[in-house]
């Protein structure tokens, strides 16, 4: 948004160019005008200042929602403060609310209109692939579609069970989904840590997910069970093999890891996790736009691997096994909660 190719810092003309001062988070322009910048990680940094403006990138993506109701309380100088958001149009539920408010003036501009600007091997590649698709139609014609019908999981389940905290966690685990290459066209590794409390309620604290070699993807792993304190990391071992656990002993030789091995297909694994889900028994502890969009627009037998969410299920499973999750995961729930 500053010093991008299309940030401020370039964009603005010599002589009405502003001062950036990285260390303050502060552009100051010839007219005594000053900007602020802010992560959206971080809502609390919102809490107390005021302005009369503010510009929000990519908001569908933001972690913590907290951070909009941050900025919307401090927007309140002058006699007409605005706010303009600027976001790939996924649907989550702060983008829906924003496009049903009356207040709101909405415009779209899609991939095709911005050809002059793009690279012809970006527009051959990406438009040539994606073109037509429900990915397509919401990255390069900025379509908010709705969840897909076929899809596992809806947005509407996420939404009512996530909260802002989790307390008395009794076991966390680090789910695993590793890719065995790292070139570009190779699979994401999916992190995903998960907990579970006393009452066999859910708990996803953090989506880790890399496209990374097997190095960095073992750091992130070991990185993430730290941060976390988990109790162990659960990896798939149907690619990888014996390398899975080698690879992370090269980062940490005494972390705790057991492998798990696919028996079934993707879809009998996540249909009861998504039974869970449906039940209200699985909280996400803020929001995880990646994991989420996937989720919500997997198929099962249809498009690449989900890694995120087979990193999602792995470690789920893992916790309803143990004693302060259910006795037994099985399709009773599922026939209950999903009838077909």
């Amino acid at each position: 948004m500053i010093e991008g190719e299309s940030g401020i810092m370039n964009i603005c003309p010599e002589w009405n160019r502003p001062t950036y001062e990285p260390s303050k988070r502060r552009l100051t322009w010839p007219n005594g005008a000053i900007a602020t910048a802010y992560s959206a990680d971080e809502p609390e940094r919102l809490r107390g200042p005021q302005h009369d403006f503010a510009w929000c990138d990519e908001l569908a993506a933001w972690r913590y929602p907290e951070a909009w109701d941050m900025l919307q309380f401090g927007l309140r100088l002058g006699d007409d403060p605005r706010v303009i958001v600027t976001t790939t149009p996924k649907p989550t539920p702060m983008i829906k609310e924003l496009v049903r408010n009356p207040n709101a003036h909405i415009t779209k501009g899609s991939t095709y209109e911005n050809r002059e600007n793009l690279a012809p091997a970006f527009l051959e590649a990406i438009v040539g692939k994606y073109e037509g698709t429900r990915l397509g139609r919401q990255e390069l014609n900025a379509e908010i579609l709705d969840d897909n019908p076929d899809a596992l999981w809806t947005r509407d389940t996420i939404e009512e069970a996530r909260v802002s905290k989790a307390h008395d966690l009794m076991r966390i685990v680090v789910g695993v989904d590793p890719a065995v290459t790292s070139n570009e066209s190779s699979a994401d590794t999916g992190i995903v840590v998960a907990a579970v409390d006393e009452h066999g309620e859910y708990y996803v604290l953090g989506d880790y997910t890399v496209h990374a070699s097997p190095k960095k993807w073992a750091q992130e792993t070991i990185a993430a069970y730290y941060k976390h304190s988990a109790d162990r990391v659960i990896g798939e071992v149907n690619n990888g093999g014996e390398l899975v656990e080698y690879t992370l002993r090269t980062v940490d030789k005494d972390v705790s890891y057991k492998s798990v091995r696919a028996s079934r297909g993707k879809q009998t694994r996540a249909e009861p996790i998504s039974a869970l889900y449906e039940q209200g028994k699985v909280h996400h502890v803020g929001s995880f736009p990646a994991l989420e969009d996937q989720m919500c627009d997997w198929v099962p037998g249809e498009g690449r691997s989900p890694d995120r969410v087979d990193a999602l299920v792995w470690a789920l499973s893992e916790l309803s096994k143990s004693k302060y999750g259910p006795q037994k995961l099985n399709m009773s729930a599922l026939i209950k909660t999903r009838p077909r």
